[in-house]
């Protein structure tokens, strides 16, 4: 029998980081539709990166012109990538403070290229309002940074772009749980900041060496309150008793519903949409979990079905990928989705886990230097050792 090494700290941290790259630029061109709208457009379903799903994308939208496949990373990578810059200044753990001293001037002040505008830009000209909420609170507004995200829509604008907490705290899922949740304090309130929580907690339980995705959503179910653990209990009920993600896309969608705000018609949201809850879920999340499930975290399975669910499958791929490429590394990943994201999108895929897992490395260090600081404290206080 063949056997393989184990994954280091690198190699999953390298597959969370292209998981979830490569996710959200398959996830891209048919983010908004649902799964019978996706059908008709590509006369199937997608197995693969394909183009906008509209042949006009330039002018059949014009309030959002962006370039929405052919491989091409969205606001979702952006920020992800962004959020481990932040990481490399900052050399340890983050906390809302780090978003607003350091993730805000890189929106306002350092152009990227952004492949759906094919062109190198601020990134606040393509992030979503929920993003710009950030820069409006905390650059303009001058709000404390730990209370920023309240009063702004709550979606899954911190939970997308999460996966580096996770890998910084890899193994840790309860602090990837609590350091998310205060970096998103920053950003998002209510069951959006729990979801960024538990979706970093997700991608550390992922690198814990022989983790599945069985063990992964039992950890997700221990951290997560509210509605968000309600949601992610009911879908991973429907999605243990599917297979395939074709027979699972109806059951999961229903699964969900209860618990989603949006309502039924992803592009026409109801009244009560992204209001703070405490019953309710973000709808990105559960998915991204349950595909996982379905899939056995087979990557190119779990992202495929998150891609065929629609709606936000953007970011459910991202995430989703991002689990998968944690459990099973780079090679998990078709290498061919990966190489034609890397050159449509212009961007290293390598270099932002390159250095997340040396700060990692540096963040390990630090804390077990303060965890030593501690003991021997405790032992002076109590004389026990």
């Amino acid at each position: 029998m063949t056997t393989f090494p184990p994954l280091t700290l690198e190699d999953r941290t390298t597959g969370s980081l292209i998981g979830a790259a490569v996710g959200d630029a398959l996830g891209g061109p048919v983010e908004g539709w649902s799964p019978e709208q996706i059908y008709e457009r590509h006369g199937g379903r997608v197995h693969g990166i394909v183009g906008p799903f509209y042949d006009d994308w330039r002018t059949a939208r014009p309030i959002a012109p962006y370039h929405k496949g052919d491989g091409h990373i969205t606001d979702d990578t952006l920020m992800t990538h962004a959020l481990v810059r932040v990481y490399d200044a900052v050399r340890d753990h983050l906390d809302a403070y780090a978003i607003a001293d350091h993730l805000v001037p890189q929106l306002i002040e350092s152009p990227v290229y952004i492949p759906e505008l094919e062109t190198e830009a601020l990134p606040l000209q393509r992030i979503f309002l929920a993003e710009k909420w950030i820069v409006a609170r905390l650059h303009y507004g001058h709000m404390d940074p730990r209370e920023a995200g309240t009063g702004n829509i709550v979606n899954c604008g911190a939970a997308m772009y999460m996966a580096p907490v996770g890998l910084a705290n890899a193994g840790n899922p309860t602090a990837a749980y609590a350091e998310a949740i205060d970096v998103a304090g920053a950003h998002q309130s209510s069951y959006g900041r729990e979801a960024a929580g538990v979706f970093a907690a997700a991608v550390a339980a992922a690198c814990t060496p022989d983790a599945t995705p069985a063990t992964v959503v039992d950890t997700c179910l221990s951290l997560a309150k509210d509605g968000t653990r309600s949601a992610i209990e009911a879908v991973a009920e429907a999605a243990v008793r599917h297979h395939d993600f074709e027979s699972a896309l109806a059951p999961l969608r229903a699964a969900v519903a209860p618990f989603d705000t949006v309502g039924p018609d992803y592009r026409k949201p109801t009244l009560a949409a992204r209001r703070p809850s405490r019953l309710h879920s973000i709808e990105e999340l559960p998915i991204a979990l349950g595909m996982l499930l379905v899939a056995g975290g087979d990557y190119r399975h779990t992202v495929l079905g998150s891609v065929n669910y629609g709606r936000d499958c953007d970011s459910i791929a991202t995430m989703s990928g991002a689990i998968s490429g944690a459990l099973y590394g780079e090679s998990a990943i078709p290498s061919d989705w990966a190489k034609t994201v890397a050159e449509a999108s212009r961007t290293d895929l390598h270099a932002p886990p390159r250095t997340l897992a040396a700060v990692t490395r540096e963040i390990y260090a630090r804390d077990t230097a303060r965890r030593r600081t501690h003991e021997a404290t405790f032992t002076a206080l109590t004389g026990t050792p």
